[in-house]
């Protein structure tokens, strides 16, 4: 990337949650500027400090009180790990947070916006999964699921396959919808 680009990093309350440093840092070696994210039960899971420190910016869960600077403007979005909670509230325009406010907008304007879910397979059967899954994707909104993806673990299994979750696909995706 020859110009500074400025990524946020939409973090859910999903396993991988505590290892999101390890995304910001790869985007940061792209030279991107990063925004991180939570929803608010994602704050438990992650080092809020750490992050700080890592990206120079403060974590964002809530809105800002007037006055209180903005963050910069998104050049794309990854959410990452995203929960079926999230990914189904975000398929169906519900903004009842943050970040769900703040993507559902991004999507209507266009912006970038890749989906990393970390979900079990008993989620990732359900039929409104899937239907979010398939409203995203209409909206060009890539949901990394699937062969060549995240592909869901067996219920109760997710700590064993967190340190395989592909950050690095993710940040490929984004790049590739610039």
């Amino acid at each position: 990337m020859s110009e500074q680009k400025t990524l946020y990093v939409v973090v859910c309350a999903a396993g991988p949650a505590s290892e999101v440093g390890t995304l910001v840092g790869l985007a940061q070696e792209e030279g991107w500027t990063v925004q991180v994210m939570a929803t608010p039960a994602a704050m438990s899971f992650i080092d809020v400090e750490a992050l700080e420190k890592q990206t120079g910016r403060p974590v964002r869960s809530q809105h800002r009180a007037p006055g209180d600077p903005r963050s910069p403007q998104a050049d794309a979005i990854i959410i990452a790990p995203a929960t079926f909670n999230t990914i189904n509230k975000l398929a169906n325009g519900i903004a009842d947070n943050y970040v769900l406010d703040v993507v559902n907008e991004a999507i209507g304007l266009e912006v970038p916006t890749v989906i990393l879910p970390f979900v079990n397979s008993a989620y990732a059967s359900r039929a409104p999964f899937k239907m979010s899954v398939e409203k995203l994707r209409t909206e060009r909104v890539p949901v990394l699921v699937g062969q060549n993806a995240f592909v869901p673990h067996d219920a109760g299994a997710g700590s064993s396959v967190v340190d395989r979750f592909p950050w690095g696909l993710a940040l490929e995706r984004a790049k590739d919808a610039l």
